[in-house]
Formats: C-alpha cells, sequence, structure tokens
C-alpha cells in the first residue's frame, strides 16, 4: 500500500484535522502525499504535504487556502505529558526525515505544535503568528459575558435588525467582498473563484461547512465562510461590502458562527488570528486565548531568493 492509500486509511479511522483531510487535499493540491511513522501496526504520526514545483524547483508549502499543516501526532490521551511531549519530538524527526528534499520551505503548522528544537535541528526557521482560540464548550451566557462591551453593545441592538442564514450559493459574493478590501490594501487575491467553489463543493458533499451571509434591509452586507471538523471550529474567511459602514454587522454574524459551533458539539473556536493590530484587537474583544503557531522556513535558492526579490 503506497503511502496516499495508507493516509485516506489513517483518517477514516482517527480523528484528523479538517485541514488535513484527504478530501480537503484533493481540492486544494494537483498532487500530494504524506510521511507517515509507524511502531509496529500502530500510526503515531502523519504530515501530509503538496507537491509543487515551482522555477523548476521542488518547495513545501500550504497549499492555497489551507491556513494550517504540517505534522499530527497520534499518542493515547491519558499519556502522561512529559512523556507524550518526548515521544512527539521523536515522532516529528522521524516525519522530517521522510520529508521530500527542497531547498524552499514555508510552511504555516497547526496550533498547539510547539516542536521547534526539532525544526531548528533540521536547519529549518522558526517564526511565529498568532491567532485566538475560543472554548466553546461553556454555557452560552458565560461565552457572552467574557465579550467586550463593544461587541456585546453591537450584539444587542444589532441583533434585531440584521438576518443571517446559511447560503452556500453566495460565495461569488464574500470573493468579490474580499477581492475588493485586498485590493484596497494593494494585495493581490492568490486564488480564484473556481478554486474556492471546488473546496466550497469538497466542503459540503463532508458536511463541514457554511457560508452564513448577512442581511439588512434584505440586501447582503457581509459574509463568513465557516469550515469545522468534530473538534474546532474555523472563521475560515469574511469579508463585507465595500460600501458597509455599520461595525454590528460583522460581530452579529461572527457570534452566529460561533454559537452554531457550540450547538454542533465543537469545543473551540478558532479565529485564524491576525497581526494586524486592528484585527487582533477586534478578535480579542470576543473573549479567545491568544495561541501562537509556528511558520517553519528555509530558503537556500537562489533563483526563489531572486523571484522574492522582484515579486509586486
Amino acid at each position: 500500500m503506497n503511502n496516499q492509500r495508507l493516509y485516506r486509511q489513517i483518517c477514516s479511522e482517527e480523528y484528523i484535522p479538517i485541514f488535513l483531510q484527504p478530501w480537503w487535499l484533493d481540492a486544494v493540491c494537483k498532487e500530494w502525499d504524506a510521511a507517515i511513522v509507524q511502531q509496529g501496526e500502530h500510526v503515531t504520526g502523519i504530515w501530509p504535504y503538496a507537491i509543487e514545483k515551482r522555477l523548476g524547483l521542488p518547495i513545501l508549502r500550504n497549499p492555497k487556502l489551507t491556513p494550517y499543516l504540517g505534522p499530527h501526532i497520534i499518542v493515547p490521551d491519558d499519556m502522561k505529558l512529559s512523556k507524550a511531549d518526548g515521544i512527539e519530538q521523536e515522532i516529528v524527526g522521524k516525519l522530517l526525515q521522510q520529508m521530500p528534499q527542497a531547498k524552499v520551505w514555508n510552511i504555516a503548522l497547526q496550533p498547539g505544535m510547539k516542536q521547534a528544537g526539532v525544526m531548528k535541528r533540521n536547519e529549518l526557521e522558526v517564526q511565529v503568528q498568532q491567532t485566538f482560540l475560543l472554548d466553546i464548550t461553556r454555557e452560552e451566557n458565560t461565552i457572552l459575558a467574557g465579550m467586550s462591551e463593544s461587541i456585546r453593545r453591537n450584539i444587542r441592538t444589532g441583533g434585531k435588525e440584521i438576518v443571517v442564514t446559511n447560503e452556500p450559493d453566495f460565495l461569488p459574493h464574500l470573493y468579490r467582498f474580499q477581492k475588493k478590501a485586498l485590493a484596497k490594501k494593494g494585495i493581490r487575491q492568490h486564488f480564484t473563484l473556481q478554486d474556492a467553489q471546488k473546496l466550497m463543493n469538497a466542503c459540503l458533499d463532508n458536511f463541514s461547512t457554511a457560508l452564513w451571509v448577512a442581511k439588512h434591509k434584505g440586501l447582503v452586507q457581509a459574509a463568513i465562510w465557516n469550515v469545522w471538523d468534530h473538534e474546532r471550529s474555523y472563521y475560515f474567511m469574511g469579508a463585507q461590502k465595500e460600501d458597509n459602514k455599520d461595525p454590528r454587522i460583522v460581530t452579529v454574524i461572527l457570534l452566529h458562527a460561533i454559537m452554531e459551533s457550540k450547538h454542533r458539539g465543537n469545543l473551540t473556536f478558532d479565529f485564524e488570528g491576525s497581526m494586524d493590530e486592528g484585527v487582533e484587537k477586534y478578535f480579542r474583544g470576543f473573549g479567545g486565548t491568544r495561541e501562537l503557531y509556528m511558520i517553519i522556513k528555509k530558503n537556500t535558492s537562489m533563483r526563489w531568493n531572486l523571484k522574492e526579490m522582484i515579486r509586486p
């Protein structure tokens, strides 16, 4: 059995985060494979990766529309923390030995993966980004009480006027809203509507998504693409209409996504946070806990360095 077939079998038997699911990888990668570590017949670690070549160079990076990737370790839940950490370090090291040779790496790992030492020993640079994780196992009133006064005020007033529904057919609206918002900042949209629609279809086929649309007086003002697995729900993507000036719109729609995630049985809501100061402050207002996650990088290619220098 080749690694990809074995990987698909593993994912049918174990809890695997959504961005590492085979159907997700099928939707966002032209080709992919996986490193797999086993102890006897028991799988202890997996690391899927996109097979990509640019400028004649094999490179390892997150596929488009995939915020987190990297290793996933499978150890018993009741294992002592001190022992689990050592075993995790060993498994990550073995997975790294199986990864393809590449001069260029740029992979954002999942929050919770903290094995920076073994990454550095394998000549990978470690940087960090941040997100905010909200515990949604608590009572609704407790979750609301942990939010800032401005967030709660927007919810109280906006909830009476803003209607939120799940309408995946409005994906083109979200794409246009986001593309215009990025263009204002001088940022190019790095995926097409066709890319997004292919992924949306895969998520719908696997019952792992909602497109929450907020309407005010019958007009679409904002949309949030929410995806989830068995444990975690993610604010995957969101944007509002260019001329929308009502700060309550996105707040109401985000609260709706959070509470629907709670009712679904998810444990955590991941805001997929930002290093942007304004966005960070806004997400922090929902009462989540700041969580750092690693970006592992390497670039020993002169060609890729030149490309990075001249990229607009």
